[in-house]
């Protein structure tokens, strides 16, 4: 308002009392402006640091010096508004991460001595039993105990779908219930919940620099002192060669125009911006380093279980022979697997009709390592296990096609015969070629790495879209051929963080897909995204692109100011105004450009998920009609 008014004075009026006061009037507005970072300075000086803030002192003072004080008023407001608007644009950012923490309720509802009752969610402890009403928030972490219902996560996750919960599940802080009310055990503090470890470590990693920040400040540090030194020799040597007063203004033009605010702005403002936009969208981005990796690669590995699959086994075909009955098959393998701690047990049992009584478990049962099970239900001997151990007889040719479709297949057998087969298969998510297909088109290439075997991953990958496959692959197989993949371009891997991590620790970027909850995840990753939506890779990836592109933008522009201003301020083509306005502007458009790195628009589903979707997304209850489930 200072500086406004004595400009305002200056256009209205010439000499007199007028000058006079416009000129107290823009002192008024050197010492307004000139708080605010000139403390600063001095306290950097002491501790024998130089920086941009002590140009910006040197020049201001120089031009009162020279009795231009207007247009040492104009340099102290626009260097002023210039740190404001990066304050503000830092603090907006972290502001926006730090909301995530209010998402947790004001008050909780625990069960205490049978009856329910509302306390502040700080006191909540492990173990506590949460009661939590349709359309209310978790206050923290926990695992259903009884209930059934949907939660909307998209408030940390990113995800626009609802995730269907009942007991034993996993629910997170922040979690809007859906219809249903639910009981949850509580498994951790607030202060340790997933939303404060989330924004904890982000906050660490908006403090680790990247490359391209790395290099601005290692251009600006030493750039302040070579500037003194250049304005020093213009103002001496040209003062014994020509007017003294003449070249010190130039000396101290020279000292605005060389001054490397904006440069060394440019990165911080775009990472802290796009970090932040990142985590409210449910991507963990740890850094700017992390940010320009990520933003400049150009292959992606991706495991295949529970990263392309869910990692969730299930039956697909219940397969009887002639003249037999699907349903006794899969009564027989319930019995047979209903105590049974094989990954494939769980995806049996769960083809189990939900309106049926509970399977009885078979008597005498026996594990037989790398082949089945056996045990006696209803009385007879009864045997599970794959072919070989059990001759597939009728169904041999359909043994082998679901073998060729990627599926596993176990026959079962009862009184010494042969019942049928189950045809088990951990499935692509629904999503998955969706993705690939908007990576590919963005010039990504991807690459399937397993463990499984070779018949089916290719199933999978081409379901996927994806050709370039590699199976049977140990973690260290993996990371070498991460290593492999890396020689032609950055390369990102995709996987749990846990069984991937040398291959993740291999890659440019590792990503930890579901990571909401994962320590191992969130701690190893470079990247994280917090749900399991696939279609958030491609997403993700074009942000950083964005943000790189954003990066050297105001790195190109900051550079191209000083190489511009410099000459034309040394050989006295531009004024001392002229240039204060010139680079200011110039700080100001380098601010508002990082700035847009901040924008990124939430995942929308763009089509109503069909039933087979929603199915696969969710733990299902399974039926079995037709020898099908």
């Amino acid at each position: 308002m200072l500086w406004l008014a004595s400009q305002l004075l200056d256009w209205l009026s010439v000499g007199g009392a007028a000058s006079t006061v416009s000129t107290v009037l823009a002192a008024g507005a050197v010492l307004a402006g000139g708080a605010t970072f000139v403390p600063g300075t001095l306290r950097a000086l002491w501790r024998g640091r130089l920086g941009v803030g002590t140009l910006m002192s040197v020049a201001m003072l120089g031009a009162i010096a020279l009795g231009a004080v207007g247009e040492a008023a104009m340099l102290a407001f626009l260097f002023s508004l210039a740190e404001a608007l990066e304050d503000y644009a830092v603090a907006r950012t972290r502001r926006g991460l730090r909301a995530l923490l209010d998402l947790v309720p004001a008050r909780a509802t625990v069960l205490r001595g049978g009856a329910e009752v509302e306390i502040d969610p700080a006191a909540l402890v492990p173990g506590d039993v949460l009661v939590v009403k349709p359309g209310e928030r978790l206050a923290t972490d926990g695992r259903v105990q009884s209930g059934l219902s949907s939660l909307d996560t998209s408030a940390v996750t990113g995800e626009s779908v609802p995730v269907e919960v009942g007991p034993g599940e996993e629910v997170f802080a922040a979690s809007v219930n859906g219809g249903g009310a639910l009981e949850v055990v509580v498994t951790a503090r607030v202060a340790e919940n997933s939303l404060a470890r989330v924004v904890h470590i982000v906050e660490e990693a908006q403090e680790r620099k990247g490359a391209a920040q790395r290099l601005a400040a290692r251009i600006a540090r030493p750039l302040v002192p070579a500037v003194f030194v250049v304005a020093g020799q213009i103002a001496v040597l040209g003062s014994i060669l020509g007017d003294p007063e003449v070249w010190i203004e130039r000396a101290l033009v020279v000292l605005v125009a060389a001054s490397p605010c904006a440069f060394a702005i440019a990165v911080p403002v775009t990472v802290v911006a796009a970090v932040g936009a990142g985590t409210r969208a449910g991507v963990l981005i740890k850094g700017g380093a992390a940010l320009e990796s990520l933003g400049g690669v150009r292959a992606l590995a991706l495991d295949k279980t529970g990263t392309l699959t869910r990692n969730r086994p299930a039956v697909v075909a219940i397969e009887a022979v002639p003249g037999g009955d699907p349903a006794q098959v899969l009564a027989v393998a319930a019995a047979l697997e209903a105590r049974s701690e094989h990954p494939l047990a769980g995806a049996v049992l769960a083809a189990w009709p939900a309106d049926q009584p509970p399977v009885d478990p078979a008597a005498d049962m026996q594990a037989l390592a790398g082949q089945g099970v056996a045990g006696l239900v209803g009385g007879q001997p009864a045997r599970l296990g794959k072919p070989g151990f059990i001759d597939p007889g009728p169904l041999a040719a359909v043994v082998t096609a679901h073998q060729e479709a990627g599926a596993t297949v176990v026959l079962v057998e009862a009184g010494g015969q042969l019942l049928g087969a189950l045809a088990i298969r951990d499935e692509l998510r629904p999503e998955a070629a969706e993705a690939v297909a908007a990576l590919h088109r963005v010039g990504i290439g991807t690459s399937m790495l397993t463990g499984d075997n070779p018949r089916t991953a290719a199933h999978l990958a081409a379901a996927a879209g994806i050709e370039d496959v590699h199976a049977e692959l140990r973690p260290e197989d993996k990371a070498a051929l991460v290593e492999q993949l890396g020689r032609r371009g950055r390369v990102a891997m995709v996987g749990d963080g846990i069984n991937d991590a040398p291959a993740l620790a291999t890659a440019d970027v590792g990503i930890a897909m579901g990571a909401m909850g994962t320590d191992v995840a969130i701690e190893t990753a470079d990247v994280a995204l917090m749900g399991e939506d696939l279609r958030q890779l491609p997403r993700t990836l074009a942000h950083a692109r964005r943000a790189r592109r954003i990066m050297l933008q105001s790195l190109l522009l900051s550079g191209a100011i000083l190489v511009v201003l410099i000459p034309l301020a040394a050989f006295g083509v531009l004024g001392l105004g002229t240039v204060i306005v010139t680079h200011e502007l110039a700080e100001v458009l380098v601010i508002a450009n990082g700035v847009r790195a901040g924008r990124l628009s939430r995942p929308q589903q763009t089509t109503e998920p069909t039933a087979a979707q929603q199915d696969a997304r969710h733990e299902p209850r399974s039926t079995v009609e037709g020898g099908r489930r």
